[in-house]
């Protein structure tokens, strides 16, 4: 968990964001990380930050590379939709053997990222690169590429299937309020075409959603489909 929080805030988290996200009592998270220290897998000075030393850094990575390839494996080989398989895998990824992983990884073809988008470390401890940003960051009126999406909010991996938004898909980013961090979606880009189609119905999102989306912008700017209409 605190390899997470630092994977997607970019930054080593303080045992009360720890206890937020884990939703438990501060003094919990207190006593767990005092375990970590101890054992030599996380330092942590009096109200700073929880960093892993190197010990722990690979200890996270292994089990990263466990959960994210048996949600893989759910998809692709049990037929698993994208949202039922956090807490599966986090259920498996303590129970299934070395062995087990290392066959998953190979009959699944060693993938690079599984099904939410989110980077596979390989056997050997190093993490395929990324350098996607948020949603939130992303400039108005550009398509962007959607290349992650949170695996722990399973209404939210539900809504955007619902949309027909998933890994891979193209939209364009509408204009924002100011000072506002919401997203609105407000077409589908056609990489093949170059065409951009207007939804409809605009999808919004709010700064908590836009968070948890990892987008590539292309380079291409548009202005809004409802502009070049008039």
């Amino acid at each position: 968990m605190l390899w997470d929080l630092r994977e997607w805030s970019g930054e080593a988290a303080s045992p009360s964001e720890l206890a937020k996200k884990a939703g438990v009592k501060l003094s919990t998270v207190s006593g767990a990380v005092a375990r970590l220290v101890s054992g030599g897998y996380a330092t942590h000075t009096p109200y700073g930050t929880i960093e892993l030393t190197d010990v722990g850094e690979s200890c996270a990575l292994v089990m990263v590379r466990r959960h994210r390839l048996l949600e893989t494996f759910l998809v692709e080989t049990l037929g698993y939709r994208w949202d039922e398989v956090h807490e599966e895998a986090d259920a498996l990824e303590h129970a299934a053997s070395d062995m087990m992983i290392d066959r998953i990884d190979a009959l699944l073809g060693h993938p690079e990222a599984d099904p939410h988008g989110d980077p596979i470390p390989h056997a050997d401890g190093t993490l395929p690169e990324t350098h996607s940003i948020p949603l939130t960051h992303a400039p108005q009126r550009t398509i962007v590429r959607i290349d992650r999406v949170s695996d722990e909010d399973p209404q939210l991996l539900r809504y955007l299937d619902q949309q027909g938004i998933g890994i891979g898909s193209e939209v364009l980013i509408g204009a924002r309020p100011p000072r506002s961090h919401a997203t609105t979606i407000i077409a589908r880009h056609d990489p093949t075409s170059a065409t951009t189609t207007p939804l409809e119905d605009p999808i919004a999102l709010d700064a908590e959603a836009g968070i948890q989306i990892r987008v590539t912008p292309t380079g291409t700017s548009v202005d809004s489909p409802e502009n070049r209409r008039s």
